[in-house]
């Protein structure tokens, strides 16, 4: 039987790859359950600031009227959306001549390597991603330049920090210092009620946190003393807080320090995404992730490209109180 042409032109669509790449494994990262996801329809997000306090201004159609201000002592900034895009290939002789089992074609090839071309952009892209958010959480945004940009800067409000003494030769009193975390989380929600606190830790600071007596002294009756005395579970709770031990990516990890996130705060920590810069996406709502491909020259194949166009963002940076080891 001859073999069929595989590069069949609907398999190549936007509309089939984008949906592949998004239907496709989610490589798990920690910071994807703290922030809250949405598509826009623009290029930009306008954020709105009062009183130290962020909030996202409706989203509208591209051409539309903007949405009218109210009080003047509010401030409006708008946060251009970066731009992310990874690109691979498919060439012919990745298929010529290969045959699946039990296939008399190799349209079935043709599907696993696509999937597989996909499944490795779109872990890139995860990977990028992940090192934002950890960036938003530290105080930072990426702009559209891919440059950190300082949100306590953008938005005049100060980083709120706590020493928790881990190195000190006496008691460190961590329960006591948290109590004063409760308080500055407190100010700097202004009110807004949250459900407790996670800490991630970074792994200098991990391993001083373990090692220190009032840690250990939580735990010297507990079933989970075995942790510290052993191999240390990477989470385990606290001084009225889950403390978790966080690696971080190549790109950006929190090393000594340790930040603060309160949990059960609606819109505290954001992700933005914006239509792709094809024509076929032009008004349309922002997607998580894109898939695209154009044929190479003299048919030897398709070249892929990949992108996500999120904006990561602490609507109330103030309240990610940072902790250090001293």
């Amino acid at each position: 039987m001859a073999m069929v042409d595989p590069f069949t032109p609907s398999a190549f669509q936007l509309t089939e790859l984008t949906a592949s790449i998004n239907n496709l494994k989610y490589r798990p990262s920690r910071l994807s359950g703290f922030f809250e996801e949405r598509g826009v329809a623009a290029l930009s997000v306008v954020v709105e600031e009062q009183n130290g306090v962020l909030s996202i201004l409706e989203t509208r159609p591209r051409g539309a009227p903007g949405q009218p201000m109210g009080r003047d002592d509010r401030k409006v900034r708008s946060f251009a959306i970066p731009h992310i895009p990874v690109q691979g290939q498919i060439l012919a002789d990745e298929v010529q001549g290969v045959r699946a089992f039990g296939s008399e074609n190799s349209s079935d090839v043709l599907a696993m390597r696509l999937s597989e071309k996909l499944q490795f952009m779109r872990d890139s892209l995860d990977y990028t991603l992940e090192s934002h958010r950890l960036q938003a959480i530290m105080g930072n945004y990426i702009d559209v330049n891919g440059d950190a940009q300082s949100l306590f800067t953008a938005f005049g409000v100060n980083q709120q920090t706590q020493a928790l003494g881990l190195h000190a030769t006496n008691r460190s009193q961590i329960r006591q210092k948290m109590f004063a975390v409760n308080g500055k989380v407190a100010t700097a929600l202004d009110g807004t009620p949250y459900s407790g606190m996670t800490v991630l830790c970074g792994d200098n600071f991990w391993s001083a946190l373990l090692d220190d007596a009032d840690t250990r002294n939580t735990y010297l009756n507990q079933a989970q003393a075995a942790d510290l005395r052993g191999n240390p579970s990477d989470r385990f709770t606290a001084f009225g807080a889950m403390w978790e031990w966080y690696r971080g990516t190549t790109a950006a990890n929190l090393g000594s320090d340790a930040y603060v996130i309160p949990a059960g705060v609606p819109g505290l920590c954001i992700t933005r995404f914006a239509p792709a810069n094809y024509v076929e996406t032009v008004n349309t709502m922002g997607l998580p992730l894109y898939a695209k491909s154009e044929p190479l020259p003299l048919g030897k194949g398709y070249r892929l490209e990949a992108q996500s166009n999120p904006l990561n963002l602490v609507t109330r940076p103030a309240a990610m109180i940072k902790l250090t080891i001293s």
